[in-house]
Parts: C-alpha cells; structure tokens; sequence
C-alpha cells in the first residue's frame, strides 16, 4: 500500500476571527482532549470561552493554561457533573452570567470503555448511555429554553462518532449512545430553528490523545489509525477547527447535519 504524503499531520491552522464577539461554552473540557482542543480553538477564532468539566483541578488547569495564551480574552470555569440535569441547568445559566450571552454550546462529554455485549452489565450499558447521550439531551435542553427566552440566536455543535454509523467489537453501548446524539442533533435541529438556533454535530473518526491512550491500548489505536486514508488518527485541533467552522457564521445554512471528520471508510 501507497502511503499517503498526508500521513504528516500539517501545522495547526492559525485563527481566522471566526468566532470573534462570540461567547463559547465547552463542556468535557479539561485535559488533553477534543474539549480542550475545542476551547482553545474558540478562542483562537477570537471568541470568549467558559469551560466545564467535573475535575475541579484539572478544570482550573485548563483555565490557567488558556487564559496564559490568550491573556487579552475572558476565560471563565464552573464545574459540572453532566450526569446532573441540577448541575447542567445551573451551568448554562452560571455561564450566561458570566459571560453576559451564550452564542455557542460545545456538547463534548461522552464515556467509552470496550466490553463485548455478552459480558456487559446494565450499570455499565447505562453509565455509557447517561454520560454521552442523557448528558447531551439535558445541555440542549436547557440551551433551548435559554436561547427561547434570549433576544438572539445561537449555535449548539454536538461531539458524536462514526461508531453511530460504523461497526466495532466491544462498542455497542459507545456506539448507541452517539447514534442517539446524531439522531437526537436532527430532531432537536427541527424544534430549534423556531429559537434561531442550529445545531449540528461532528463524527470523528480517531483522534489520539494522552487521555485516550489511558483508556484504549496502543495495538488498537495504531490498527484504527492505519485503516484511515491517511494512515494516522486526527490531531485533535482538526476536530476542534471543524467544530469552529459550524459553530461560525460560514454555515449559517446548515443545521441537523452530521459532519464526518474521517476517510469515510465503511
């Protein structure tokens, strides 16, 4: 097999002023992750970023880290337990006093793990199913009654997989969970427009990380890598760019639409 002259990841794209004067909500955001990846990026597009996550030391590392590199933009934090409707409400309504507006929501939390349907408990199958589907239905939820009230429009990207499409041993319930976060992105897509609001979700393929690297083997990571057309996973800034671009106004066309962000490989 050729390999692809793409197999180099490229230079970060630097920012554009895509999301300047906007005020961005990323939720899953501390660590090494497409969140934090996410939140940067928002701001590398000029906008003003308030992250959650419910690591409360990780979460102010994160809110250390960034506001060192972007000193001239409003870096707000408040931890939340997505598994919470409490907590989530209270999130969106802490970061829209803090922030004075929400233009943006980033519905980033999700749990895998890799147990094969025949050994998998109830407790695990629900825990998968509340964290990265239950949670994405409380935040927009609570967005939407948000933005019913606000005197402007809005932006909700949701952070799916192509496991919602794809097959793979020991992802069932991972996979369910993000077929239900892009089917729950259309329907909730239809209701939204009557608020001013889009909402559409990305589908990564592989993208590697420290924080992956703990919870998947190496030997699986390098095999899905190699099964992508370019060889290698994503850098997570790729996703977070993506996730930039629908959050900005150069999609303002285009909502309940699922972006894959991979090879396309069936």
């Amino acid at each position: 097999m050729t390999t692809s002259p793409l197999v180099t990841p490229p230079v970060e794209t630097p920012g554009h002023g895509l999301l300047s004067g906007k005020k961005v909500v990323v939720t899953a955001a501390a660590g090494t992750g497409i969140g934090f990846a996410t939140a940067r990026r928002a701001l590398l597009e000029g906008g003003d970023v308030l992250v959650s996550d419910f690591h409360e030391r990780r979460l102010g590392e994160t809110v250390g880290k960034l506001a060192a590199e972007f000193p001239s933009q409003q870096v707000e934090s408040i931890v939340c337990d997505v598994s919470s409707t409490e907590q989530v409400d209270a999130l969106i309504t802490g970061a829209a006093e803090r922030l004075g507006r929400i233009d943006v929501l980033v519905n980033n939390a999700g749990l895998g793990g890799e147990t094969p349907v025949v050994d998998m408990t109830d407790e695990q199958w629900d825990r998968v199913l509340d964290i990265t589907l239950t949670s994405t239905f409380r935040a927009t939820r609570a967005a939407l009654r948000y933005f019913r009230s606000a005197d402007h429009g809005g932006v909700l990207v949701n952070n799916a997989s192509v496991l919602g499409w794809r097959a793979q041993h020991s992802q069932a319930h991972y996979a369910a969970a993000k077929a239900g976060v892009m089917a729950l992105t259309r329907c909730s897509a239809i209701e939204a427009a009557e608020y001013g609001v889009r909402i559409n979700a990305v589908a990564p393929s592989i993208a590697r990380h420290a924080f992956l690297a703990k919870v998947t083997s190496e030997e699986l990571l390098d095999r899905l890598a190699s099964d992508e057309a370019y060889g290698r996973a994503a850098e997570v800034w790729e996703i977070a760019a993506t996730i930039a671009m629908l959050a900005s106004d150069y999609t303002t066309y285009l909502t309940g639409e699922v972006v894959s962000i991979s090879s396309q490989r069936a």
